[in-house]
């Protein structure tokens, strides 16, 4: 017998089926929200893992295709690594979830969501999202939950809870709120430029939400929970931490980490490393743990000093930005190119245009979403941060950092009927310290701008830090946090936006939830901060788009055609469309409504093949005139290709107004001509004449 429980969230039924199924794991819920069905686990290790001072949290997001009735492509036809949806969502489940486990827990912990049928009304991910909640929740994991997640979208002006796949993806808004039951603990959002006022009412709706959900789920607990199991902590005892402010003492520490250069800092903390490591050489309990009681110690005063003195370790003010710098066009002949560069924090992005044939292809649960015009990617090698280490590609940091500054940038893109491309940005991490995604932002923006990409307005984006004190109306904000404020302080609030909203939330927080006064200081300090950069540092470096393409960048001219004759343009097995191609120099795509796109970097080339289109897709009338080359010669005449796959005939009284006895007397294979259409003869080929063409 297995325990199902039920509740109406945003007009459908939220099932949860507990003890039916995974009863091995030390968590598990079966959920079905409409008819979208995931199942939700959570098991832990038995003891702590050795020699880590982090908590090993993996949290994965599994699509099944059998999900939505597909078979996987590809030769082995079974799901393979995870697509890059499934590694955001599996992001968004992991950041409202971390900070709620005890900060001393060092067991393995996996939350594992399989998504097992799709309602195209009910989105998976926010299911997922729920059932890694309450799979926690009611398993003997330590937890300081329950947690709730809503997402909201934005349709003709109106807030929509909880919205289906077409209206996430069609709608001006795509959040996604986790709260506690008293403080939001995450924000996710891309957007469509909406006002900051709109986004708080979007953000306190959603949170709403969220504590009847809650409710639901302490029902739930109080049903099936089980007790929280005992666990080995690994906090750092107080005597260690004693014995080292005797040897280093506050004051000491507050010289080594108060500075505006991070090399100094770290060479700093090695001399502290090295006298604490000579001082307790003899114990091997504390010197296993030296590593994090130096960075517990480093963290206590950074936060102290900024909270109690308002001092930063660079010596800014709180709401003071670090020094920026703009350029474009370092790179040579790539299609555009930007450096952006804000303290020690600098990024290269390169931007590259191509036809849409070029688009990428999306294989996944969504139906809506197919493909993918505009591409932005990360890369975060290790010497941006003078360490040494193998690339072993993207992982999720770097793909969540890209899909940020992606969805940053989607709402000033022109539309395909405006700019015909296929757009992908890469940003180059030269040097980090600090919101990296922000300033790939920032540069992603100008590199589009320098490649002639129509964009309708600037975007910026900057990250907003908090450190919090013991009471929740003891906090500071700091704008444009650097890297040891993101490690030692409590919140990364990065948000991007034009001048008239914002266009994308990423919130992360290490504490058990925000006020609202924290999140609507957040979000006004970012606004302030990114019209800065755009007034101050961006339009100087360049303002608009550039109204003409790179030399370099590949020109797409379009015509229209009647759909009924692509065939006749592509030919027998691509004969016709190859043989253009390959003659001419350049690539082109058709649509099934008839839309041809023709892509070259030689004009002359481009014209002439819109021509030749233009020619094969024309209903033939007498008094028509085209020029074409002899292709075969006859007694009785000669054949003239006057478009790809598209011939007629001449007859010998019409090619000369003299009488001639032979063809080959006037013509010549290869020769070009200029012939009239005549009409069709009674064998229904196209006739043309010569000797008719006015001169």
């Amino acid at each position: 017998m297995y325990n199902n429980f039920t509740m109406e969230l945003a007009g459908r039924t939220l099932s949860i089926d507990v003890n039916r199924v995974g009863k091995q794991a030390n968590g598990c819920a079966l959920l079905k929200y409409g008819e979208t069905t995931v199942l939700s686990t959570a098991t832990a290790s038995e003891k702590p893992r050795d020699g880590i001072d982090f908590f090993p949290l993996s949290v994965e997001y599994e699509e099944k295709s059998y999900a939505v009735g597909k078979i996987p492509g590809g030769f082995n036809k079974r799901e393979g690594k995870a697509s890059e949806n499934a590694i955001l969502t599996s992001r968004v489940i992991d950041r409202p979830m971390r900070p709620l486990f005890p900060k001393d827990y060092r067991n393995d912990v996996t939350l594992n969501n399989m998504v097992m049928s799709v309602d195209p009304e009910c989105r998976p991910e926010l299911v997922a999202m729920l059932g890694a909640s309450i799979a926690t929740c009611i398993s003997d994991i330590p937890f300081d939950g329950p947690c709730a997640m809503t997402q909201v979208g934005l349709v003709d002006g109106q807030l929509i809870i909880n919205p289906s796949q077409a209206q996430w993806k069609e709608g001006d808004l795509q959040l996604t709120v986790a709260s506690t039951k008293q403080k939001v603990i995450m924000i996710e959002a891309g957007a469509n430029e909406v006002p900051e006022e709109k986004m708080l009412e979007a953000i306190y709706t959603a949170h709403d939400i969220n504590q009847t959900v809650i409710a639901f789920i302490e029902s739930i607990v109080a049903a099936v929970g089980k007790p929280k199991h005992e666990y080995t902590s690994c906090a750092i005892p107080q005597e260690m931490f004693d014995a080292m402010k005797a040897i280093v003492t506050p004051e000491e520490m507050e010289v080594a980490v108060f500075t505006d250069e991070k090399q100094v800092r770290e060479e700093n903390i090695r001399n502290i490393t090295a006298k604490l490591e000579e001082a307790f050489a003899d114990n091997e309990e504390w010197m296993a743990i030296l590593g994090e009681a130096i960075y517990q110690y480093e963290k206590k005063t950074v936060r102290k000093m900024i909270l109690k003195d308002h001092k930063r370790p660079d010596g800014r003010q709180l709401n003071q930005i670090r020094p920026l710098a703009a350029e474009v066009d370092i790179i040579p002949r790539v299609h555009g190119s930007a450096m952006f560069t804000r303290g020690q924090t600098q990024i290269c992005d390169v931007c590259t245009l191509a036809p849409l044939s070029e688009v990428q292809k999306i294989d996944g649960l969504d139906e809506n979403v197919t493909e993918k015009r505009y591409m932005h990617h990360y890369n975060f090698p290790a010497y941006s941060v003078g360490e040494t280490k193998v690339s072993r590609g993207p992982g999720r940091r770097e793909i969540g950092h890209g899909a940020l500054a992606e969805r940053a940038l989607l709402a000033v893109l022109p539309t395909p009927e405006e700019f015909p491309y296929a757009i992908r940005c890469v940003s180059e991490t030269f040097e980090s310290n600090g919101s990296t995604s922000m300033a790939s932002t920032c540069a992603s923006c100008m590199a589009l701008m320098a490649a002639g990409v129509p964009i309708k307005k600037m975007v910026a984006g900057i990250s907003c830090g908090l450190v919090t004190g013991d009471t929740d109306d003891d906090f500071v904000l700091l704008t444009d946090i650097q890297g040891l404020e993101d490690f030692f302080g409590d919140m990364d609030f990065k948000v991007t936006g034009t001048t008239e909203g914002i266009t994308a939330i990423q919130m992360d927080i290490k504490i058990h939830g925000l006020t609202r006064p924290i999140v609507e200081g957040a979000i006004a300090r970012c606004r302030e901060a990114r019209l800065f950069i755009m007034d101050n540092c961006m339009k100087p470096a360049i303002s608009e788009p550039r109204k003409e393409l790179a030399a370099t960048a590949p020109k797409i001219i379009q015509v229209t055609i009647d759909p009924e004759k692509i065939g006749d343009v592509i030919g027998k097995q691509g004969k016709v469309i190859k043989g253009i191609q390959e003659s001419l120099g350049v690539k082109i795509d058709i649509t099934e409504e008839g839309n041809v796109s023709i892509c070259g970097t030689d004009m002359a080339n481009m014209n002439e093949a819109k021509r030749q289109i233009e020619v094969i897709v024309t209903d033939f009338a007498e008094g028509q005139i085209f020029t074409g080359k002899v292709v075969s010669i006859k007694e009785f005449g000669a054949f003239i290709e006057f478009a790809p796959g598209k011939e007629g005939m001449v007859h010998i009284s019409k090619i000369a107004k003299e009488r001639i006895d032979h063809v080959e007397d006037v013509l010549t294979l290869g020769d070009k001509v200029k012939v009239v259409c005549l009409g069709k003869d009674k064998m229904g080929r196209i006739s043309f004449s010569i000797k008719d063409v006015e001169q």
